[in-house]
């Protein structure tokens, strides 16, 4: 009998409701895969978790989800079987899924919103899971799974920010301002530098100031300590500006991001992590700074096969929190991360 005809075991939570970390409940059963001609049936190794996953359970997040819900995005696992006309992949290959399924090249359209893992569809928090071939891709070699989990969500719209628009892709000798220490944040000040590009980051602690310059920050701003860092960071430039400004506070921060921007630069707005009832800049600012402003939705399958070209290449190590959990510890792993103390992706070890 195939691995695909035998009925196995799974484990996952499922969350009911938005009543914060208590809404999570592990689950069991068992299932037999039937996997169809293109689908590949993948052993969960490690998944990461965004901020995403912290708005969700507590009825944040802005966009729809369904109830009740497989949640997680992003992880990385091992290949146990596949359908009969699979070509991309083989038993025992290292695999990672696609944050939007059906996002295959180019960028995300509104219609494949619906496909978003952990949102509108089942997510990655299980053990084995089913998936279509085309929605995969191969993990970097020089990747554990701990690290390739990080991938999917973090490090593509990182990516997306730095290179995915047509005309305005970074460049050598360009300047980078990112926010913070979270996935997003950190991968940008890894791809800009192996870019070889020159990059302001900021952050609120000395601690956070130091990872910020191992992995290559030329210049870091204590938020804390100056309000107008964006204007701060400025002045690095020889007060031109930035080609390039990671935001990731939305209305909490975006106003300095546009005064940290080169005129004809790019703003990419990435998340909600500000208080959304901040005002934000007005039209007037837009139009003075003259400015795009682009919103960034991760991004398509051909972005995270350009992550892991570029990960391999470069030999990039993401960055993990301190404290990796068990399968077990799910609820703890949600709570370390809505304290926002730790820097990098926070990692569950699923197997």
């Amino acid at each position: 009998m195939s691995e695909s005809q035998k009925s196995i075991p799974n484990q996952r939570w499922r969350l009911h409701g938005k009543d914060g970390v208590d809404a999570l409940h592990l689950e069991q059963d068992s299932f037999v895969p039937k996997l169809g001609e293109h689908e590949v049936l993948l052993e969960i190794q490690a998944v990461s978790l965004n901020y995403r996953d912290i708005a969700m359970i507590s009825g944040q997040y802005p966009m729809a989800s369904i109830d009740p819900l497989v949640p997680v995005s992003d992880a990385a696992g091992i290949v146990k079987a596949v359908g009969p006309k699979v070509t991309r992949f083989k038993p025992g290959d290292d695999a990672l899924p696609i944050f939007t399924q059906s996002a295959l090249f180019g960028d995300v359209q509104d219609k494949d919103r619906a496909t978003g893992l952990g949102g509108l569809i089942d997510g990655v928090l299980q053990k084995v899971a089913v998936f279509d071939e085309q929605s995969l891709v191969h993990m970097p070699s020089n990747c554990d799974h701990q690290q390739g989990a990080t991938l999917p969500c973090a490090a593509v719209t990182a990516w997306n920010a730095l290179f995915g628009l047509e005309g305005k892709r970074l460049a050598p000798a360009q300047w980078v301002l990112t926010q913070g220490t979270g996935g997003v944040s950190l991968f940008a000040v890894q791809f800009a530098k192996a870019a070889g590009a020159r990059v302001v980051a900021t952050t609120s602690s000395d601690e956070k100031a130091n990872l910020l310059k191992t992995l290559g920050a030329d210049h870091v701003i204590n938020y804390k300590k100056d309000e107008s860092w964006g204007e701060t960071a400025r002045m690095f430039t020889g007060g031109i500006g930035f080609h390039h400004v990671v935001d990731v506070g939305g209305n909490g921060t975006l106003g300095q991001a546009m005064k940290a921007v080169r005129r004809h630069g790019v703003v990419s707005v990435i998340g909600f992590l500000g208080n959304g009832q901040q005002p934000g800049p007005s039209v007037l600012d837009a139009l003075m700074r003259g400015c795009i402003i682009r919103g960034i939705a991760v991004g398509s399958r051909d972005m995270l096969e350009a992550v892991v070209d570029l990960v391999e290449a470069q030999d990039i190590k993401p960055v993990i929190a301190e404290t990796v959990f068990k399968f077990e510890e799910v609820k703890e792993a949600y709570k370390y991360m809505a304290k926002q103390g730790h820097t990098g992706k926070v990692v569950i070890q699923v197997a």
